[in-house]
């Protein structure tokens, strides 16, 4: 017998004496290794914000908002008629122009895997944001060629959330930073009244937002198809009256899923966002 064969049989009669014996010896598999991870990598916010902090792809989808927000600018410029009221933009704030991904990478190295309302309101004052890719360009543009920027937000941090708001463009040196441009609904997400209140007075170029109901309120409403149903509806506007900035993180999609647009961090919820992950999941034979 070769040396080869008689090393095989010496192993053989080795596994088989410890298993008789009652030892029984773990099998290492590359599942096992990711089940062996730490809780702290499998927060499902994980994806989402890396996309969000590293993507080229993601800066170049905020520039390519921008420069068609651009492009509607230059359009009304050209077709604006002598006398005819000043030319306006209305856009959302928070991950419109402003980036808050050091309060998403808090909650993660904290293990939080669900928005939370009371570390939202003692992180925003503390100004630790960005702005878009593309955002201060865009907005400054406006500026130089008198088309007025209308910031609309909704926010609650008590009596201090209008100046947070307000200081947070001064921060950004965002132009039009005052309060004759800003508005904050402090009890609701409905920006249907300013929107009405400004097309009143100034001829509206394109409103942005990274939230269909930043441009509508029609898409609050509860249920996943039904919601893309009236995106479907609207599809020829997008581009054209309103441009959408990508969020993965937060907004009226996750009330669709969810019926709550901050739902709490539950294992109840943790399954509902899975089920709504694997909707179209394909199913091995």
């Amino acid at each position: 017998m070769s040396k080869n064969n008689t090393e095989k049989l010496d192993r053989r009669k080795l596994l088989s004496s410890m298993l008789i014996g009652g030892l029984t010896l773990p099998v290492i598999s590359s599942s096992d290794e990711s089940q062996a991870l730490d809780d702290s990598n499998k927060n499902s916010l994980l994806w989402a914000v890396a996309w969000q902090e590293t993507a080229a792809e993601y800066g170049a989808l905020c520039h390519q908002a921008f420069n068609l927000a651009r492009l509607r600018v230059d359009q009304a410029l050209s077709n604006k008629a002598p006398q005819s009221k000043p030319l306006a933009v209305i856009t959302d704030m928070d991950n419109t122009l402003i980036g808050a991904s050091s309060y998403w990478g808090y909650l993660i190295n904290n293990g939080m895997d669900f928005f939370d309302d009371a570390i939202w309101d003692q992180w925003l004052p503390e100004n630790n944001i960005t702005a878009i890719p593309g955002s201060k360009d865009f907005l400054n543009y406006c500026h130089a060629n008198n088309v007025e920027v209308f910031y609309v937000t909704n926010r609650n941090q008590g009596e201090e959330t209008y100046q947070y708001a307000l200081d947070q463009l001064h921060y950004l040196e965002f132009p039009y930073a005052d309060t004759d441009h800003l508005t904050v609904y402090r009890d609701s997400s409905n920006k249907t009244p300013i929107k009405e209140a400004i097309d009143s007075t100034h001829d509206l170029v394109v409103m942005l937002g990274d939230n269909l109901n930043d441009y509508k309120r029609d898409y609050y409403v509860d249920g996943i198809d039904l919601r893309y149903q009236l995106m479907e509806r609207d599809k020829k506007e997008f581009g054209d009256k309103f441009i959408l900035l990508p969020n993965p993180t937060d907004g009226h999609w996750v009330r669709a899923i969810f019926g709550d647009s901050e739902p709490l961090p539950t294992e109840s919820n943790r399954n509902i966002l899975k089920a709504a992950a694997t909707r179209r999941a394909w199913t091995r034979r």
